[in-house]
């Protein structure tokens, strides 16, 4: 049983319950971007017991479970309305104010603190190339995807054009995530995993919380669509 557990990778654990994340989390292991790695492999690479991941996993799943967290069950369209209403607003709402505190922090604190410099680069381009993966996935992949359902479920073959355009647009979003996956692990690294310095004023500590929050937020955005809409979206 270990070993058919430790076979599933980790996007698959957490895509069947999302409660497993709270376990990845807690030891660093990326169950978005990173989630197509199988567990056992995780666990070699970071040095962490397989058997006490595994009893962890079964710790949290053995809670009550709450309905509202059952996200393979949703459909294509109520899944994508939950990431536009949910994920996207706090984008929208919250990446220029990170991108100005960050940018804040390093006018006044780069001397001391290099790294705060690059994380405000990083992050300004986050915030920037955000811009279009929202809108690209508002305004193209998601009404495709909503055509693409109703004819089958209707009992029709999805339009070609319809399925022409997940089919690219799943390649293209696929990358995007990587690539901001890949930059919010740099800024996590570069942070030393958001420690606040001795020297740090109240905005330093701010923008280090609203980073972290962002990245929570980015984890189970990236992982709603990577493991459970994508897929979903590939059998159309």
């Amino acid at each position: 049983m270990q070993e058919s557990r430790g076979n599933k990778t980790v996007g698959e654990i957490v895509a069947a319950d999302f409660r497993t994340a709270r376990v990845f989390e807690n030891h660093g292991i990326d169950f978005c971007c990173g989630g197509k790695v199988a567990l056992e492999a995780i666990c070699t690479e970071k040095g962490l017991d397989l058997a006490a991941i595994i009893r962890e996993l079964d710790t949290v799943q053995n809670e009550p479970a709450e309905r509202n967290q059952n996200y393979s069950s949703w459909t294509l369209p109520f899944l994508a309305d939950y990431i536009v209403n949910t994920h996207h607003v706090y984008l929208k709402e919250n990446d220029e104010q990170i991108a100005a505190y960050a940018r804040k922090i390093a006018t006044v604190h780069g001397t001391h603190h290099p790294e705060v410099v690059r994380i405000a680069a990083i992050f300004e381009k986050i915030a920037t190339d955000m811009v279009g993966h929202l809108k690209e996935e508002e305004a193209v992949f998601f009404p495709a995807l909503r055509r693409a359902d109703a004819a089958r479920t209707a009992g029709s073959a999805p339009d070609d054009k319809d399925r022409e355009t997940i089919r690219a647009c799943l390649l293209r979003l696929h990358r995007e995530h990587e690539e901001i996956g890949d930059a919010i692990h740099e800024i996590r690294r570069l942070s030393h995993e958001y420690a606040i310095p001795g020297d740090a004023c109240n905005t330093f500590m701010l923008t280090y919380r609203k980073l972290k929050e962002f990245e929570d937020d980015l984890h189970k955005h990236v992982h709603l669509e990577n493991n459970i809409l994508f897929p979903k979206a590939a059998q159309l």
